[in-house]
C-alpha cells in the first residue's frame, strides 16, 4: 500500500520592509530593510527545504493590510499562517496585527497560526504547529 503525501502549504504574512519605521525602539537595533529581506529569504528557503509549498504576502502598514491577506487566503487553503514580528512587536503595530489575526482567523480558520521572531525562524514557527498536526 503506498501513502501519498500532501504537501503543507504554509503562508508568511510580514510588513514590507521598505515601511518599516526603524527609529522605532521596539524594534531590534541594526535591522534595515535589506537584512529583512534577506531574513526573508532564508525563512522562506528553510520552509522550501522542509518540501512545503510556502507563500509569502508583504503587507502595507495600512488599512490595505487585512484586505490583502483576505484576498491571498481566498485563493488557497493553507496548514499555517506565520505572521511576523514586525508587525507585533511594534505597540504602535497593535491594532495592524488585531486586524490581520482576525483576516486569518476568518480567512483561514482551519489553518495554525504561529508567529516567528525573526524572518529566519519563520520555519520553526510554522514546525510548531505543522509538525503538531502530524500527530
Amino acid at each position: 500500500m503506498t501513502s501519498i503525501t500532501e504537501t503543507k502549504r504554509v503562508l508568511f504574512i510580514g510588513q514590507s520592509p521598505e515601511t518599516v519605521d526603524f527609529s522605532d525602539p521596539a524594534l531590534p537595533p541594526g535591522f534595515d530593510a535589506a537584512k529583512i529581506h534577506a531574513g526573508i529569504a532564508i525563512g522562506m528557503q528553510l520552509m522550501a527545504d522542509r518540501g512545503w509549498a510556502a507563500d509569502l504576502c508583504l503587507v502595507q502598514p495600512d488599512a490595505s493590510a487585512a484586505d490583502a491577506v483576505k484576498q491571498r487566503l481566498a485563493d488557497v487553503s493553507y496548514d499555517a499562517v506565520v505572521i511576523g514580528g514586525g508587525l507585533r512587536i511594534p505597540p504602535k503595530s497593535l491594532l495592524l496585527f488585531e486586524q490581520l489575526v482576525n483576516a486569518v482567523h476568518q480567512g483561514a480558520p482551519c489553518a495554525a497560526i504561529a508567529f516567528n521572531t525573526t524572518p529566519q525562524d519563520t520555519a520553526d514557527a510554522a514546525a510548531r504547529w505543522i509538525d503538531g498536526l502530524r500527530n
